[in-house]
């Protein structure tokens, strides 16, 4: 998505934990891209991160939430750590940075886009997924309630909801459907895989076009909504 707006002409703030691999796409994308250390989990981190790239840029008129954690336990075995780190991460910090991005765009008085990503998994429970499905359930819940709070100042939130995507995150979670479902290394990723009405998983570049559409003019009338993209799993 970063090198999708880039070539659109977009200036990008990289915000992420991994400063190291953040630094390094900017530098491959030169001007177009800046770099800046963030955890969305902690509110001051948030507040940091847009002062940075008011310092950078001037302004800010597109947010994409992407920052996201995963751990797959079964509901007798979640535990307040676990449950807390998703929540912390994937709605607390998808909350604030809405909040802090908001009020920026507010004061700058010419609108602007908000794209959360949400999952599939916001869209029904899973029996070994319960925290990381109410989390991404909440995600699809805040897009809607900041999308109508927000579009009276012109800015459009929407969200987007992938499948199963072929990134390192997979990979643990192959690891634990393996743990509990006493499957091989590599049969869960497997099995979804071919599962998929599209006949396979997602891969990254498969969210360029859904992000810059969100971020253009031609969403100006998009509010509040959630996207599928992945592959024809769920239909809404």
């Amino acid at each position: 998505m970063v090198r999708a707006l880039a070539s659109e002409g977009a200036r990008v703030m990289i915000a992420d934990l991994a400063l190291e691999k953040a630094n390094a796409l900017a530098s491959e994308l030169g001007d177009a891209a800046h770099a800046v250390k963030v955890n969305v989990s902690d509110k001051a981190s948030v507040e940091a991160m847009v002062a940075e790239t008011i310092r950078v840029f001037g302004r800010v008129d597109i947010l994409i939430n992407n920052a996201a954690v995963f751990e797959l336990l079964p509901i007798l075995e979640i535990t307040e750590q676990s449950f807390d780190k998703q929540f912390n991460v994937n709605v607390k910090g998808t909350l604030f940075s809405i909040q802090a991005v908001a009020a920026q765009m507010i004061v700058q008085g010419q609108g602007g886009k908000i794209i959360n990503m949400a999952s599939q998994a916001g869209r029904r429970g899973e029996p070994l997924v319960g925290t990381y499905c109410a989390s991404k359930a909440a995600v699809i819940s805040l897009t809607q309630s900041a999308g109508l709070a927000l579009i009276s100042h012109g800015i459009n939130v929407n969200g987007i909801a992938p499948g199963v995507v072929d990134t390192p995150m997979w990979d643990e979670v192959d690891a634990g459907f393996a743990k509990y479902e006493n499957l091989p290394l590599g049969e869960k990723k497997r099995q979804v895989g071919l599962a998929v009405p599209a006949g396979r998983m997602g891969r990254p570049d498969d969210f360029r076009g859904v992000a810059v559409f969100l971020a253009s003019s031609d969403s100006d009338y998009i509010v509040a909504q959630t996207f599928n993209v992945d592959g024809g799993n769920w239909m809404s």
